[in-house]
């Protein structure tokens, strides 16, 4: 299955739609911040109307108490304005803050439920760049952008309602500038979002590109290569410099452009309500009240403007996190009758490829309790492939894969993984203790205490591995284990492996790499593991395979048995001949 992140692009307003199910738990919340809204845009709206007729009437007449009395209205009326205005920027904060949280759980558990097919198809820099970056993108729109950008949308309508009742004529004279940049607006919003897509996708390239050397930073060094590191991220660096320009100027736009509407309208309104007044139709505290109304409709417009460009980029965010959010893993548990396999492990007529090139086909065989088994072959062979099938880290393009008697995708993800043992040639380790790392992902003695961890590494004889760190259980591990050698990350790994006690162990490559010294040390740490275990040893050391029960030979799509350890030797000179 291809698991390319196509990041889709939607027009804004459906984007908006589909973020609904992402605003369900935060109903109660948004529906008193929208009140609030709903508050402090009355207020403004109305207090205009209150010096309209105060200038009318108190200030014409020379009324003062009248005067003082509409003045302490307008300050009552401001005042609510402000309280409501302080909660709903408070609520919408909360707002904001809880879909960050609600996202990124979302995000991380969806990628925890994707094969291991997805992350070799997709760089894990950019995948960080939409959990952090592209999520605070729409963390600020809720908390920020959002409610500024309903609000002053209320306002609009509310003033343009107001300045169309108070005089018709002159009201969509003045409306006439906003009609035009708002059609202008609607037809240049794709091509924008389109430069803030390619913005945001810009620093996940960059973020996956700083990833990559740092991780590779060790062999950067000793191949002195740090110029070439350096040009390509000068290159990645420039490419998203110009990107950015690119979003900045298509965001900025708007600003101005609405900022001249305001200033037409303002200039239609004084030629045309003096000519209203100089003939009787219109009133002086109107005609003020109208530059206030004038200034609530293109005021919020021009917000509007510098609010559009943080909705965007929130949008083109969620696009690429909606991409991530739909994905769907090919390898679901499947109910299926039991196939009645034999022996342990069985593949029938497996067949696999990486896209069109196949790397197994129609393979057979099958492995018994408790013996082990040697995979050996050129490299790229198709090995490793063969051990990630055992495990499921794969499905076969078609044939079945049989564990214990029954299909092995029948198997939920933590009973197979208690069965199965996987040992890679580069261990992982996670930043904790080496009690951390030993129990990690063991059910059984997941509660214990470090004292009773030690009891149960000594019944299994395997205490005298500690000694080989100064703290033993709580020996700091930190930067995937970076601080230790290969050969003490190993005997971690294998310890780990060996407390599960799983049924099938597969080693791939786990020693190549390692001292003899601790390669007979983790040799010795193997001899502790039930009979009943069955090994699958992969390797290119030929000392690692000859106390093999069984040796197979991987090349060209086929797995044959390699019968003696010397026809073995044989099958593999001649392999590497081949390729």
């Amino acid at each position: 299955m291809k698991y390319q992140l196509n990041t889709p692009t939607t027009k804004p307003f459906t984007a908006l739609r589909k973020l609904m199910p992402v605003l369900q738990g935060e109903r109660k919340l948004l529906s008193v911040a929208f009140l609030a809204l709903i508050g402090n845009t009355l207020t403004s709206l109305i207090a205009p109307l209150i010096i309209a007729h105060t200038i009318n009437t108190a200030i014409l007449q020379k009324d003062y108490p009248g005067v003082v009395s509409a003045s302490l209205w307008v300050f009552a009326l401001y005042l609510l304005g402000f309280i409501a205005s302080y909660f709903q920027t408070r609520w919408m904060g909360a707002v904001g803050q809880h879909i960050l949280f609600s996202l990124r759980n979302q995000l991380f558990s969806k990628l925890q439920s994707l094969p291991v097919a997805f992350f070799s198809q997709n760089k894990a820099g950019d995948l960080i760049s939409r959990i952090n970056n592209d999520t605070d993108k729409l963390n600020q729109f809720f908390s920020q952008g959002l409610l500024q950008f309903v609000g002053n949308l209320f306002m609009m309508i509310g003033a343009a309602v107001f300045i169309l009742a108070v005089h018709i004529k002159l009201g969509l004279a003045a409306l006439a500038p906003a009609v035009v940049v708002l059609l202008f607006t609607k037809f240049i919003s794709p091509w924008i979002k389109k430069r803030n897509a390619a913005s945001l996708q810009s620093v996940g390239g960059m973020s996956a590109e700083i990833q990559e050397s740092l991780d590779n930073f060790k062999v950067v060094v000793a191949f002195n290569r740090r110029d070439y590191f350096n040009k390509r991220f000068a290159a990645i660096n420039t490419q998203n410099y110009r990107r950015a320009v690119a979003a900045g100027v298509a965001n900025n736009i708007f600003i101005p452009l609405y900022g001249l509407a305001g200033n037409i309208a303002q200039i239609i309104v004084l030629f045309f309500g003096i000519f209203l007044l100089a003939h009787g139709q219109f009133t002086i505290g109107f005609m003020i009240s109208y530059f206030v109304y004038l200034s609530r409709f293109y005021d919020p417009m021009r917000q509007i403007a510098g609010i559009w460009p943080i909705f965007q980029v929130a949008m083109a965010g969620w696009d690429r996190i909606s991409a991530v959010l739909a994905m769907e893993s090919d390898m679901p548990v499947l109910t299926l009758e039991s196939a009645n396999g034999k022996g342990l492990l069985e593949f029938r007529e497996v067949s696999f490829s990486y896209g069109d090139k196949e790397v197994l086909q129609k393979v057979n065989f099958t492995l018994e309790r408790g013996k082990t088994y040697a995979f050996v072959g050129p490299t790229g062979g198709g090995k490793t492939t063969t051990a990630s099938l055992m495990a499921r880290l794969y499905d076969p393009v078609s044939g079945e894969v049989l564990l214990d008697g029954k299909d092995i995708r029948t198997y939920k993800t933590e009973e197979r993984s208690q069965k199965i043992g996987f040992i890679l040639q580069e261990p992982f380790l996670f930043t904790g203790t080496l009690y951390d790392n030993i129990l990690y992902g063991n059910e059984m003695y997941q509660k214990y205490s470090p004292e009773q961890l030690n009891e149960i590494l000594q019944q299994k004889g395997l205490l005298h591995i500690l000694e080989r760190f100064d703290k033993r259980l709580e020996t700091p591990v930190s930067s995937k284990g970076e601080s230790m050698s290969l050969g003490q990350r190993q005997l971690i790994a294998f310890v780990r492996a060996l407390l599960r006690e799983p049924e099938l162990l597969i080693l791939d490559e786990a020693t190549a790499n390692i001292d003899t010294v601790t390669e007979q040390l983790l040799g010795e740490i193997l001899n502790k593991l039930p009979a009943e275990t069955t090994q699958i040893v992969i390797a290119h050391r030929l000392n690692t395979i000859e106390k093999a029960d069984e040796i197979f030979f991987v090349n060209a799509g086929q797995i044959i048995q390699a019968g003696s350890f010397d026809h073995a030797i044989h099958l593999l000179m001649e392999g590497k001949r081949v390729s």
